[in-house]
């Protein structure tokens, strides 16, 4: 199939603040969020949008991934479960501190409530205030990559919160015909009962 991923980018903090979320959710930040939970959110999330890369990780490959220092995790929770997640992750450059908004997306069940704009913007500004919380050089640099295995208002999303496209790349890959949903992605059986 073939796939178009978009990279885009934000050179310098936005001015404006996040907008709140509903009385009946909140945003936790997980600084040292575990392999487990990790990769549960990954497959909560990703499941309905063809994210697979990561499940077939071995549990060593999520604890480097989240050993990096400055990653967190920021997850929306409502009614006690999860509704989605962003993950942050730095990498230094010569000009200061790049973060990449690693992954971001709703639950179905969140989906369609207007929580994914708010949660995108929350993300951003974490992401540009990660140095207040880690030892870290400034910020020079918020980047995402979105693709068309994602959810179909990812990219519109990320341009409405002030990222602009930097890259546009189209590869063959090997997708599946359907996404392995939640379910499947998240380590329930995939078998009839």
């Amino acid at each position: 199939m073939k796939v178009t991923t978009t990279t885009l980018d934000m050179l310098s903090a936005p001015e404006e603040a996040p907008r709140a979320f509903p009385d009946d959710v909140r945003l936790d930040r997980a600084p040292a969020v575990s392999p487990e939970y990790a990769r549960f959110l990954y497959g909560l999330v990703g499941g309905p949008w063809h994210w697979t890369e990561r499940l077939g990780w071995s549990r060593e490959r999520w604890v480097e991934e989240l050993a990096v220092r400055g990653t967190e995790f920021w997850i929306l929770y409502g009614g006690g479960l999860p509704l989605g997640y962003l993950h942050l992750q730095p990498t230094r450059q010569e000009e200061g501190t790049h973060v990449e908004i690693r992954y971001f997306g709703l639950a179905e069940q969140a989906i369609g409530r207007g929580l994914g704009g708010r949660l995108l913007e929350h993300g951003i500004r974490a992401a540009w205030s990660l140095p207040e919380r880690f030892d870290l050089a400034d910020v020079t640099r918020v980047w995402v990559h979105t693709c068309t295995l994602d959810g179909p208002a990812a990219l519109a999303n990320y341009q409405d919160r002030g990222l602009r496209i930097c890259r546009v790349e189209e590869t063959d890959e090997p997708v599946a015909d359907r996404p392995l949903g939640s379910w499947a992605s998240t380590g329930g059986p995939t078998g009839a009962p």
